[in-house]
């Protein structure tokens, strides 16, 4: 018998999951499940939709990355939305920088940004 298996969470080692958690829930509307206020102040965040959340936390037994150095097609949190320029647009105003903006050949459109912690985001509007 299969079994069922259903992501729960997301986790990233991040530089400051404080500051992170209050603006990804102040920018992208993601609300704390839980939060801890003492090291590693984990964060766990969701989504309107609170299928899968995201787990933020700063523990020094490993690296943090250097979320900098890698390319958005080695890893990047994405989004979907309605108009992915105007998220754009909102949100370097809030402390991110842009990547990029790609139309593809199906008609969806993705638009990928850096969170002020240099975390690829990405909005997407899909045709499919």
């Amino acid at each position: 018998m299969p079994m069922e298996l259903e992501i729960e969470h997301f986790a990233m080692n991040v530089p400051d999951p404080v500051g992170m958690a209050r603006w990804y829930v102040e920018h992208l509307h993601m609300r704390v499940v839980r939060g801890m206020d003492r090291p590693p102040y984990t964060h766990f965040l969701a989504d309107s939709a609170e299928d899968v959340m995201l787990e933020i936390y700063r523990n020094d037994a490993a690296p943090v990355p250097d979320y900098a150095a890698r390319p958005p097609l080695v890893m990047h949190l994405a989004f979907t939305v309605s108009d992915p320029a105007a998220v754009r647009q909102r949100l370097i105003a809030a402390g991110a920088t842009f990547v990029e903006d790609v139309h593809l050949p199906d008609g969806s459109y993705l638009v990928t940004l850096r969170d002020p912690w240099h975390l690829p985001i990405q909005f997407c509007r899909r045709a499919w």
